[in-house]
């Protein structure tokens, strides 16, 4: 099975994503131009001796700059939907891979690897290529060093969960001083509203996988499981399979939250009268907001809480 793979869009971008009728358009990026000022930094390690650095800029130079479009391997990232879909109001698009890849022969698609320190094999092969100087090694090591440069980055980014498009510049086309790439709308499997998108932004997206012919979902927070879960246009639960998006199997019959095992309620859809009741007769705030002391309880703590905190206690 093909692995899809994901675009966050902010609500302000999602207008010109989906200006067209056959395609989306994605802005693609120079590594050099990213927003992780460390990009192409894990390579080998600049601290070096002077000579091994020298020949090593004399070797590698400055690395071609190719095109790149980000992506994202899992559409559940919260930090993702945050921060790359303006706090849950945005949309991700999944896309299948395999079609994307047939529609793009000379693109190159890999996921990043995050790491904490440059890679130590790349540094043998740099003094193979240093001491030995063979040209099989320097072919592997200029090899190595653009396989770093474009899909390896610094682990603090490691919830982006990345995967990156490396395209050639024929691929890509030039817009108001962006380059853009325009992918097919046959590549298109969804488009995904965040919980917090607006009626409009809903509207937009759905309209758009209409007119793609593809699934339309908005994503979910649910009660029982911290993981987010899907519904269609229909109401029906979807879940994320780890490579695509997939009818949940079983699923509460009230919330229609996903569930494990073969329960048919959710523990929070089988609250009823009963449990209300009986959690009301064992709050005990209940009791003292009735003999009007639950304020002064209260100020109580409050004191001992300022005791402890000035050595007091």
């Amino acid at each position: 099975m093909s692995k899809n793979i994901f675009k966050y869009v902010g609500p302000e971008y999602l207008d010109r994503v989906i200006e067209f009728k056959d395609a989306i358009t994605l802005k693609c990026s120079y590594p050099k131009d990213f927003n992780d000022p460390y990009e192409q930094f894990l390579t080998i390690d600049f601290k070096e001796e002077p000579g091994v650095l020298a020949f090593y800029a004399e070797v590698i130079g400055n690395i071609k700059q190719h095109p790149v479009t980000c992506f994202s391997s899992s559409p559940i990232a919260l930090p993702m939907w945050a921060h790359y879909a303006k706090n849950l109001t945005g949309v991700a698009i999944e896309i299948d891979e395999a079609a994307l890849a047939s529609d793009f022969p000379e693109s190159q698609f890999d996921d990043v690897i995050y790491r904490e320190s440059p890679d130590p094999d790349l540094r043998d092969m740099l003094y193979r290529a240093h001491v030995i100087g063979k040209p099989r090694y320097l072919y592997f090591l200029q090899g190595g060093v653009f396989n770093a440069a474009y899909f390896t980055k610094a682990i603090c980014w490691d919830y982006e969960k990345e995967r990156r498009m490396v395209l050639s510049s024929e691929e890509v086309r030039v817009e108001d001083g962006m380059m853009l790439v325009d992918i097919p709308a046959g590549s298109i499997r969804s488009f995904i509203c965040g919980p917090r998108a607006s009626v409009e932004t809903k509207a937009m997206a759905l309209k758009k996988s209409l007119e793609f012919g593809c699934n339309y979902f908005e994503l979910q927070i649910g009660k029982t499981s911290a993981i987010p879960y899907f519904i269609n246009s229909s109401g029906d639960p979807f879940i994320f399979n780890f490579n695509c998006i997939e009818p949940a199997s079983n699923f509460c019959i009230s919330c229609k939250e996903p569930l494990e095992g073969n329960e048919k309620t959710c523990s929070w859809c089988q609250i009823d009268d009963d449990h209300k009741t009986e959690a009301a007769s064992r709050n005990i705030f209940r009791v003292l907001q009735k003999l009007n002391m639950l304020e002064d309880y209260f100020d109580g703590m409050e004191d001992i809480g300022r005791g402890w905190k000035d050595g007091a206690l």
